[in-house]
């Protein structure tokens, strides 16, 4: 088997079904606590495989694949295997909600990894009044980290409220002497860019930072002259970039250093892929940010980051480097895996709500050193992260700082 099954011919044949569930809201589903097809746990997937997220869609995609692959080849989950049924979403907000209603409908998926921070928000509801399934995707929304209202989602590392905070507590040990470092915030005028900026000035306060200036642009090419005129007039010692992958921080770093500033750059995840570091140039020297996770080449006390290289040099030779986003779909997998395992071993039916109480029974759980601090996700995220800095010498993102938990 593939490791992304396809279903144009399964769907072929449910054409019927299909168009009936798309005419009807996901609640009128007849859904069960889940038992997949012949026994297989089913992981459904809507992937940004093309389209604008592409360059990190087909990571997601292939780490959680692979993960299933090597899980299965380890014995499954109490000897059943996981079956992992990935489609290209695009990163068309309609065609993943497709996606999710077909593998749905068909396989009644009790673990479905999505798309987008929109696709969780939106299928949360209906989640929800369904309880029959564990979701997660490459969002750190700090709202979608509420085991309350949002009780069927979690995600694998911490929300963008916690990325900034643990550069803002890195920050604050680094001061010397009685003067506390400036902090300024630049962030997109997105829902991405927006969400952790109120968390982060009530940490700066309460770490008595200053906040001495907040810029809002548009992501990607925009003319930043001014904004970079009001940089250099607040004089900050850290600049904090948020909301972005890559431009316009590029050319905020190349003006700033024109104009004579030494403030040090910094962003959280999404930025901080090796590739997506190495694209900014001669401006990724001094970049830092947070991290997560450990990088693919650090597999020192790391076994599973050694298990991920290991299968990797293997099945796909051609990967000369592990993107961030395929480790982070692979410990998504096995935080999927830990849940299934804890409730199978209970005797317990695959429900929304038992798989829940086994997500939240999940502490001080060893990552195999994919995260660098044992993990909790009773509050349904991982509240850790190390900052790291671009080294152009050895063109690695080496570490700056020991592991921080915000919790």
């Amino acid at each position: 088997m593939s490791r992304i099954e396809t279903q144009s011919s399964y769907f072929q044949r449910r054409r019927i079904l299909a168009a009936a569930l798309g005419a009807t809201g996901l609640s009128a589903w007849p859904f069960s606590p889940a038992i997949a097809d012949n026994g297989d746990i089913v992981i459904g997937g809507a992937q940004p495989i093309t389209g604008v997220f592409a360059f990190a869609g087909v990571g997601l995609n292939q780490g959680l694949g692979d993960y299933c692959e090597w899980r299965n080849s380890k014995g499954g989950i109490a000897g059943r295997k996981l079956r992992y049924i990935g489609e290209d979403s695009g990163y068309k907000m309609d065609q993943a909600m497709n996606i999710f209603k077909k593998i749905m409908g068909a396989h009644q998926a009790p673990l479905f990894y999505g798309d987008s921070t929109g696709w969780a928000k939106a299928v949360s509801k209906e989640v929800s009044q369904l309880g029959s399934t564990l979701t997660s995707s490459p969002s750190f929304s700090s709202d979608l980290a509420d085991p309350k209202n949002v009780p069927y989602y979690f995600m694998a590392g911490p929300t963008y409220t916690a990325m900034g905070e643990i550069l803002l507590e890195y920050i604050s040990r680094s001061a010397r002497g009685a003067t506390k470092p400036a902090v300024a915030l630049v962030y997109s005028d997105t829902e991405f860019g927006r969400d952790p900026i109120a968390g982060i000035k009530a940490r700066a306060q309460a770490l008595q930072l200053p906040i001495v200036q907040e810029i809002v642009t548009k992501p990607g090419a925009v003319d930043i002259s001014s904004e970079v005129a009001k940089l250099r007039r607040a004089k900050p010692d850290f600049v904090i970039f948020h909301g972005y992958v890559l431009a316009p921080i590029p050319e905020f770093i190349k003006q700033m250093r024109e104009s004579g500033m030494n403030a040090t750059p910094m962003g959280t995840i999404w930025s901080m892929d090796k590739t997506t570091v190495e694209a900014m140039g001669a401006t990724a020297q001094g970049w830092m940010g947070v991290m997560p996770y450990r990088y693919s080449y650090e597999t020192k006390d790391a076994p599973m980051m050694q298990t991920i290289k290991d299968f990797v040099a293997k099945t796909r030779p051609s990967m000369s480097y592990t993107p961030l986003f395929y480790t982070h779909t692979w410990l998504v997998g096995m935080i999927f895996s830990e849940v299934i395992e804890r409730c199978l071993k209970a005797g317990k039916p695959l429900t929304g709500v038992n798989m829940k109480a086994a997500l939240e029974s999940i502490i001080n759980w060893d990552t195999g050193g994919i995260t660098g601090l044992p993990v909790s996700l009773k509050d349904h995220h991982i509240a850790s992260g190390r900052v790291y800095a671009y080294d152009s010498a050895s063109k690695l993102m080496e570490p700056a700082s020991g592991w921080i938990t915000t919790a």
